[in-house]
């Protein structure tokens, strides 16, 4: 059996979906599309039935992307039960969307999640009523807290029942419709469709365009704009009838602040600065200890047992390669992914986003940007793939943007490298300088890309106290990848690595690029090994290097300026091969090309120009 959820974005859709299902999904694209659709299993009384997960959408009657493959999926798959997701909290809004799926007449259940912050702004549903207007099963949830999730199967399973509600037309378009049913002998639901103008059926169309033509004469609107009315004048009535709200609503004492240009450019500053501070700190204590474990236990053993060479060389390129990735990499990627999980859990990013629109715009796009931007801090992939709902214009400049943002894995070297062996000052210093290239880049592209700029319409999301279990819940979804993914590749090319170096392909392909890298970035010869490594994975560029170096104790072989150049060249430097190919996806060869040179002449550009300044010094 096959059940979905459905609903606005920001209801906690998602995180039901997860709770449901478990964190280990499937991600899958409809077919045909870039739109992303998650789909899990679930175990029931020892069945398993597949859980989809649709993308959030406000209604079904729009345009975007997501709306229409949601609708197609609607009208063409099979589903045994729709699962609606509602916030108690914007009950009226959701109303709109629930009303467009009762047209669809699949059995349904409803969902009214955060119940709780319903409570706290003294909001009261009479869910009976509800239930009784609806003619389904409702399901008050508060989804952080897991209250009431396991009801949803087993009510989706037995419960679920077509939606009675109908949204009362205006009567020219109910004639229309029904006209439409009569002539053509189509079903209501394609019948409302067509005379909205989304289901371009050519039996129906030349019909609904001179029944269409009748009304919007009648009424100087067009018959979408009516249906809509009708629509949200139906929500609302519902909304009215099930909802009172008693006393003042409560918000966070210092609620009111953090959107407002002072002191809330301030807070965002502090924030963002607190939380590098953070991970440079706490990470760098964390490598200190495991590495220090490994180098015990591990490093040191292995070098006294005398093996023979070739066993040595990769038995040391594996330990290494451990204490590269889970001493070094780990600490400083968990930490990052705990606290942007808080500042996303908390609703903060939704006020940063309104903070920064106005300096979004001097750089081409509006404050939504902002968060593919702050996404990208945790990795460019999922960040260029948000970019989908910005307008092309601004999809091409965020293209250049958001790959030269320092994600988990830059943010690995700059903390592993110069945080820990130059010092924080100058790893803050590295931040300002791939700051300054992306808003000076931003500025450039605003000037030559065609297209029009858009304003913003942003939905602010309540404050919440983020709860401590779906923060680590979250931060583990994304340390999985690494893990699970680049953990593996890290330890078998650190292998082949070894065999390389044991066999001189290694000496000899460094030897080509020696005289350059020394020349134009005063580097060592086996940077150019690592620098290549890093287009594979970024926190592979600093692996790489610890293992060629023959240490993690980078400080004792190369000196501050050539720790701090390398880093600043591997944080520009091309982006991974997996957001080159997202890139290719999302935004076709020619921006991924250009992308690609792009970073790779900035890298070692400013890289050669830190080195001949400091040489010059």
């Amino acid at each position: 059996m096959k059940f979905a959820l459905i609903g606005n974005p920001n209801v906690g859709k998602s995180l039901i979906f997860n709770q449901l299902t478990g964190i280990g999904v499937e991600i899958s694209n409809f077919p045909g599309t870039t739109v992303d659709l998650c789909s899990g299993n679930v175990c029931y009384k020892k069945e398993k039935f597949e859980v989809i997960d649709f993308p959030g959408i406000y209604s079904l009657d729009g345009k975007s992307e997501e709306e229409e493959e949601v609708r197609k999926y609607l009208r063409n798959e099979h589903i045994d039960a729709l699962i609606a997701v509602l916030d108690s909290t914007h009950l009226e809004r959701n109303l709109y969307l629930l009303l467009q799926v009762a047209e669809y007449e699949l059995p349904t259940v409803v969902v009214l999640n955060m119940t709780d912050e319903a409570e706290k702004q003294n909001i009261h549903i009479d869910f009976a009523e509800l239930s009784d207007i609806l003619g389904c099963e409702i399901i008050a949830t508060t989804a952080t807290e897991g209250k009431n999730i396991g009801q949803i199967i087993p009510a989706a399973l037995q419960v679920a029942s077509k939606i009675k509600a109908r949204v009362p037309y205006d009567r020219h378009v109910e004639a229309g419709i029904r006209s439409l049913v009569k002539l053509s002998e189509c079903s209501r639901l394609e019948a409302i469709l067509t005379l909205e103008g989304i289901n371009q059926n050519p039996e129906l169309t030349e019909t609904a365009e001179t029944i269409s033509v009748e009304i919007e004469e009648e009424h100087k609107m067009s018959v979408y704009q009516i249906m809509a009315t009708n629509r949200h004048n139906e929500a609302s009535k519902i909304s009215d009838e099930v909802t009172s709200e008693k006393g003042e609503k409560k918000e966070f004492r210092f609620e009111k602040y953090l959107t407002r240009y002072f002191p809330g450019i301030p807070i965002l500053a502090l924030i963002l600065l607190s939380t590098l501070l953070i991970v440079f700190f706490v990470g760098s204590f964390l490598e200190e200890l495991i590495v220090s474990i490994f180098e015990q236990y591990a490093v040191e053993p292995l070098l006294a047992m005398g093996l023979d060479p070739l066993t040595e060389q990769v038995s040391f390129s594996f330990i290494i390669a451990l204490q590269a990735g889970l001493g070094i990499a780990f600490p400083f990627v968990f930490v990052f992914y705990i606290l942007i999980s808080i500042l996303e859990d908390s609703g903060y990013m939704t006020r940063a986003a309104f903070l920064a629109d106005r300096a979004m715009h001097r750089i081409g796009m509006h404050g939504q940007a902002l968060i593919p931007m702050v996404l990208g801090f945790g990795c460019n992939v999922p960040a260029v793939m948000s970019i989908r709902h910005l307008s092309k214009r601004e999809r091409v400049i965020a293209s250049f943007l958001i790959t030269m943002v320092p994600c988990s894995a830059r943010t690995v070297i700059i903390a592993g490298i110069v945080a820990v062996f130059v010092g924080v000052p100058a790893a803050i210093s590295v931040y300002l300088i791939v700051f300054a290239l992306i808003a000076l880049t931003g500025v450039v592209l605003t000037k030559f890309t065609p297209g029009e700029q858009y304003g913003m319409i942003l939905e602010m999301a309540p404050l919440r106290t983020p709860k401590a279990k779906q923060t680590l819940s979250r931060a583990w979804l994304h340390m999985k990848e690494f893990i699970f993914i680049a953990m593996p590749i890290l330890l078998v090319s650190s292998i082949f690595l070894g065999l390389l170096q044991y066999g001189g392909i290694i000496q000899a392909f460094q030897d080509v690029f020696a005289p350059a890298m020394d020349a134009a970035l005063g580097l060592p010869d086996y940077a150019s090994t690592s620098l290549l490594f890093g287009i594979l994975r970024k926190e592979m560029a600093f692996e790489t290097l610890a293992i060629l170096a023959g240490t993690a104790d980078l400080g004792s072989v190369m000196t501050g300026i050539q720790l701090y150049v390398f880093a600043v060249v591997s944080v520009l430097f091309v982006p991974c091969v997996s957001t080159i190919a997202v890139l290719y996806r999302e935004m076709g060869i020619k921006i991924a090309a250009l992308v690609s040179a792009y970073t790779l002449t900035l890298g070692l550009v400013v890289g050669s120009l830190i080195h001949f300044i400091w040489s010059a010094l």
